[in-house]
């Protein structure tokens, strides 16, 4: 007899648009019309399957064209945060009960309409958070993926568990859910990362309060009416978008939460992990914190490099999307041996990098994210400037829209702030190394540990930097991003957060609990 999971396809990733194809751009340039003819809709809360309108209101903007209103979503109150807690304690009871086979059917349905509907999905993103084409395609392939990935593997945790067998004895081991978890995903990834974190949740058989990034509320609400309209019943996911000092310490601190989900920056996921360890009033449970945080990642040039493929690799991960990925190359050391043809190398490919309105598929290059984050790296940009060389960028480019340069800053000292400092936009510093040891030895000099890159012909090198370069996910000769799901578990060491490997095999685990049960023979 077959199980569930032996008679479903193998998972493949899918595979991302290089929008060659003029179908595909057909479909695109429709899909953009068509979401831009919505601009300026309203998002309700949606608390136990009930939509709720509110007086206050989350204005999402394009970042391109910031008097443009992509969407107006309901910003939810205390007493409506804890209204949410309440339907999710309710809902759990029955979710809790229901099938692996149940809740995976109901993931499969969602990764099918989205693959439906990819390209209008694609064009908010491109929006709201300012996504190239290609980068918002791949960002909606990775929440499929994730869909279809972590349905597979719920069915995978619901077989029988292996146990050393006994005699005299009938054991088994089971994974049960946590019960109510808060999901509080990043505007960077604001479809894949949302999705994967909400599904992971409850496809595990919790239930959740999802609360967005203000910068990139209305895709999650889309993700959640698509979660209705395949049947997930009412208070399994409850909509509750809000300012983080209004609600988000509320739901984080309250006795009912047993799990808080989060991709975001350092010091809120630090404070998340703070106040989530206070024990509150009628609270029966140590909370489980899951933090990806934030990177300063390095990609590694050896003297015996291919220096144009490093080139590449390096242009690639440090300014696609604007740099604003965790994953991002924000620090390129490269060897002295080959420093100087680097930089200048690297100078000219950066001069080709195109960057303006995203909905032009020409354009490489979008705007950062909001004022405030054109402000922050601005202020980076001017530190840069007196700690190394200005070799591209350090300017804003018009006046409408969050646009910044591609900027390169060189001769940079391994402990700047620039090469300390988490920027989080497309600021690109290149620091000197003297030798493969010194360089080894910076690439590890900062409080994070994300991802990272080694650009090298030398067998010998590869066999050192994965025993000596500290990150979670490692690459060679290829670029620092564009981490596959199931492929590249993802997720880093130190300040980078709690390395919960999203995308596989072991992250499903982090939303269950194991249960040995034992019968005498």
């Amino acid at each position: 007899m077959t199980s569930t999971l032996e008679r479903i396809a193998p998972f493949q990733n899918e595979v991302i648009k290089n929008f060659q194809d003029p179908a595909d751009v057909a479909a695109m340039e429709a899909a953009l019309a068509s979401v831009k003819s919505r601009f300026g809709a309203h998002y309700p809360l949606v608390i136990d399957g009930q939509k709720i309108e509110t007086e206050k209101k989350i204005r999402s903007l394009n970042p391109a064209d910031p008097s443009q209103v992509v969407g107006l979503t309901s910003s939810a109150s205390k007493e409506q945060a804890l209204s949410a807690i309440d339907a999710a304690v309710r809902a759990f009871e029955t979710w809790k009960k229901t099938s692996a086979q149940e809740r995976a059917a109901y993931l499969f349905k969602a990764a099918a309409l989205m693959r439906e509907r990819r390209f209008e999905y694609d064009a908010l993103l491109t929006y709201e958070v300012g996504k190239s084409w290609g980068e918002a395609d791949g960002d909606i392939a990775e929440a499929i993926d994730f869909l279809e990935f972590y349905a597979r593997e719920a069915l995978r945790y619901a077989q029988p568990q292996p146990v050393v067998p006994i005699a005299g004895e009938q054991n088994e081991l089971v994974y049960i859910p946590l019960g109510v978890g808060a999901i509080i995903p990043p505007w960077n990834f604001a479809g894949a990362i949302m999705a994967g974190m909400t599904a992971a949740a409850i496809v595990s058989g919790n239930t959740v309060l999802l609360k967005p990034s203000s910068d990139s509320a209305v895709i999650a609400a889309w993700f959640v009416d698509l979660l209705a309209e395949v049947g997930v019943p009412n208070g399994v996911v409850n909509f509750v978008p809000g300012s983080g000092s209004v609600i988000g310490d509320l739901i984080v601190a309250h006795p009912q939460i047993r799990f808080i989900s989060f991709t975001g920056s350092k010091e809120v996921g630090l404070h998340i992990n703070e106040l989530a360890a206070k024990t509150a009033p009628g609270q029966k449970w140590i909370k489980r914190v899951v933090a990806e945080m934030g990177g300063k990642d390095s990609i590694v040039v050896a003297g015996d490099a291919d220096v144009d493929a490093a080139v590449e690799g390096v242009a690639i991960s440090a300014f696609g999307f604007q740099g604003q990925k965790c994953s991002a190359c924000s620090r390129a050391i490269v060897d002295a041996s080959i420093y100087d043809e680097f930089v200048e190398k690297l100078k000219g490919r950066v001069a080709k990098i195109t960057v303006g309105d995203p909905a032009d598929r020409a354009n490489y290059m979008g705007p950062v994210v909001n004022e405030s984050a054109l402000k922050s790296i601005s202020e980076y940009i001017e530190i840069g400037k007196k700690e190394g060389r200005l070799i591209h960028g350090g300017g804003r480019i018009g006046e409408t829209g969050y646009f910044l340069e591609p900027t390169v800053i060189a001769d940079v000292d391994p402990m700047a702030r620039i090469s300390q400092e988490e920027i989080f936009g497309p600021v690109l510093a290149i620091i000197k190394a003297d030798d493969f040891d010194h360089a080894m030895e910076i690439a590890n000099n900062t409080e994070f540990g994300l991802t990272g890159s080694l650009y090298t012909s030398d067998e010998s090198k590869i066999a050192r930097a994965k025993e000596e370069f500290f990150v979670g996910n490692l690459y060679f000769n290829r670029k620092s991003t564009g981490a596959f799901v199931g492929v590249h578990p993802f997720g880093g060491f130190n300040m980078s957060g709690t390395d919960s490997k999203a995308g596989g095999r072991d992250y499903l685990l982090l939303f269950m609990q194991a249960k040995t049960m034992s019968r005498k023979a």
